[in-house]
C-alpha cells in the first residue's frame, strides 16, 4: 500500500479520536460531544469552521492556491440506539447507545485527512469537510441541504466513504450507477373489535388479520416485482395487546421496503397499501397505512460515471489495481448520502474493515471499527484531493 508517511504518523492521533467517539456514542442530532472533538481538531489544523447546520453538524474549509475548483467530503457522526456487549476500554459509556456502524471511524479518516491536507497538502483549490449528524434513519443529510449546505459551501463534487466488514482490509469496492438501495418505512394499524379470549366469536380478531398480512406481504417480491429487479421488504415490528385472555382492538405491523429503482419503489409502496387494505376488508377490520411516518425515506444511492472514475484512480494510488474492486454487488442497505448525489455529482465508495468473525457486521452489539485501516482511509481522501485539485 502506498500510505505517505506523515499520514502514516497521524495513525495513533486517528485511533484515539476513533476510540473517545466510539467511548461517547451519540445518536441523531444530538452529536455535540463528537461535533467539539471535530471541531477543536479542525482549529487546530488551521481550518476555517463552520458549524450549526441540522443542529449538530460541522463543515471545515481548507482553500489552497487561486483555483476555482472544489471538492466535498463527507463523513457521518452519530451513532445507534444498540447496547454494546464488547468489554474492550473504549466500549460504549452511554448506557442504550452504540457506534455500532464505524461512523467513529469515518470521522476520525475524514479528520486525518484534513489534518495531513492543512500541513502537507499539494493541491490547488477548495475542498470541504462535511461531519454529518443524523445519517441512521433521521436523513441529516437532507436536513444540512435543506438549511444551504451547497448554497453556503458550493462544492462541485461531493464523495462519501463506509466501512465494509468482509471486504478484505487493505481492499476498496466502488462502481458507478447504483450502489445502495432506496429505504422506506410503512406503519399499518388494524382496528377491530376486542373481545374475551374465549369468545373470538364477538369480535373481530385484528392479530390473526396482522398474521395473515405478514405472510402476504412476503409475496410482493415474489410476485408483484420482476425478477430481474432487486427488492425486499421486511416486517420489523408487530405490537398488540396486554393480557393474556383478551384479544385487543388495535395491532400495529411496521417494516421496511428497498429497491434499486424509482419505479420498483413506488410498485412497493401501492402493493403493500392494496395488500393491506384488503387483509383488512377480508377480516371486516379498518386499516391505517402511513409511509415514512418519522422520516422522509431515502432514495437509491447512485454513483455518477466520472466521479467514479475519480474515486477508483484515487483508491488504486494507495491500495494499487488488486485492492480495488470495481464491479461489487450493490447493497440492500441505504443511505443518506444518496441525498447529496441528488444535488451534485458524486462517488460513494466501500472500504474493507476485515473479517466479520466475531459478529463484527454492521448494527450487531460485537461490532468494532478496524482501526487498521485508518491511515488507508485518510490516505484515500488525501489522494482524492490531490488528484482532482491539482496544484
Amino acid at each position: 500500500m502506498n500510505i505517505a508517511a506523515d499520514i502514516q504518523a497521524l495513525h495513533a492521533d486517528m485511533r484515539r479520536w476513533r476510540r473517545q467517539i466510539h467511548q461517547y456514542p451519540e445518536t441523531a442530532f444530538e452529536e455535540s460531544a463528537t461535533a467539539r472533538l471535530i471541531t477543536g481538531q479542525l482549529r487546530q489544523a488551521g481550518i476555517d469552521v463552520h458549524q450549526g447546520l441540522a443542529k449538530t453538524g460541522v463543515v471545515g474549509v481548507l482553500r489552497r492556491g487561486t483555483g476555482a475548483n472544489s471538492i466535498a467530503l463527507r463523513a457521518d457522526m452519530d451513532a445507534l440506539f444498540i447496547q454494546e456487549q464488547n468489554r474492550f476500554r473504549h466500549a460504549s459509556r452511554n448506557h442504550g447507545k452504540m457506534h455500532a456502524c464505524g461512523h467513529d471511524g469515518h470521522c476520525a479518516m475524514l479528520l486525518g485527512a484534513a489534518s495531513y491536507l492543512a500541513g502537507h497538502g499539494r493541491f490547488d483549490g477548495t475542498v470541504y469537510f462535511i461531519f454529518q449528524p443524523a445519517e441512521e434513519c433521521r436523513a441529516g443529510a437532507l436536513q444540512m441541504i435543506n438549511e444551504g449546505l451547497f448554497e453556503r459551501f458550493p462544492a462541485q463534487r461531493v464523495f462519501g466513504m463506509h466501512n465494509f466488514p468482509d471486504i478484505p482490509t487493505g481492499h476498496f469496492a466502488v462502481r458507478t450507477g447504483p450502489m445502495m438501495a432506496s429505504f422506506d418505512c410503512f406503519e399499518i394499524v388494524f382496528n377491530g373489535q376486542a373481545a374475551h379470549a374465549a369468545m373470538p366469536h364477538l369480535g373481530n380478531d385484528v392479530l390473526v388479520a396482522a398474521a395473515y398480512l405478514v405472510t402476504q406481504l412476503q409475496t410482493i417480491v415474489s410476485r408483484r416485482i420482476d425478477p430481474a429487479d432487486a427488492a425486499v421488504v421486511s416486517v420489523t415490528q408487530i405490537h398488540g395487546g396486554n393480557t393474556w385472555n383478551a384479544l385487543p382492538d388495535t395491532v400495529v405491523v411496521r417494516g421496511t421496503f428497498r429497491s434499486f429503482k424509482h419505479a420498483v419503489r413506488e410498485r412497493l409502496e401501492q402493493s403493500i397499501g392494496h395488500l393491506a387494505r384488503g387483509v383488512a376488508d377480508s377480516f371486516n377490520i379498518q386499516a391505517g397505512v402511513r409511509f415514512n411516518p418519522e422520516n422522509p425515506g431515502y432514495p437509491v444511492t447512485v454513483n455518477s460515471p466520472a466521479e467514479t472514475a475519480s474515486a477508483i484512480r484515487a483508491a488504486i494510488a494507495v491500495a494499487g489495481e488488486h485492492g480495488v474492486n470495481t464491479a461489487p454487488v450493490p447493497s440492500l442497505g441505504a443511505e443518506d448520502f444518496a441525498f447529496m448525489l441528488q444535488q451534485k455529482p458524486g462517488c460513494y465508495i466501500w472500504i474493507g474493515n476485515g473479517s466479520s468473525d466475531g459478529d463484527c457486521l454492521l448494527h450487531n452489539p460485537n461490532y468494532d471499527f478496524n482501526d487498521e485501516i485508518l491511515p488507508l482511509g485518510a490516505a484515500y481522501w488525501v489522494a482524492l484531493v490531490e488528484n482532482e485539485l491539482p496544484d
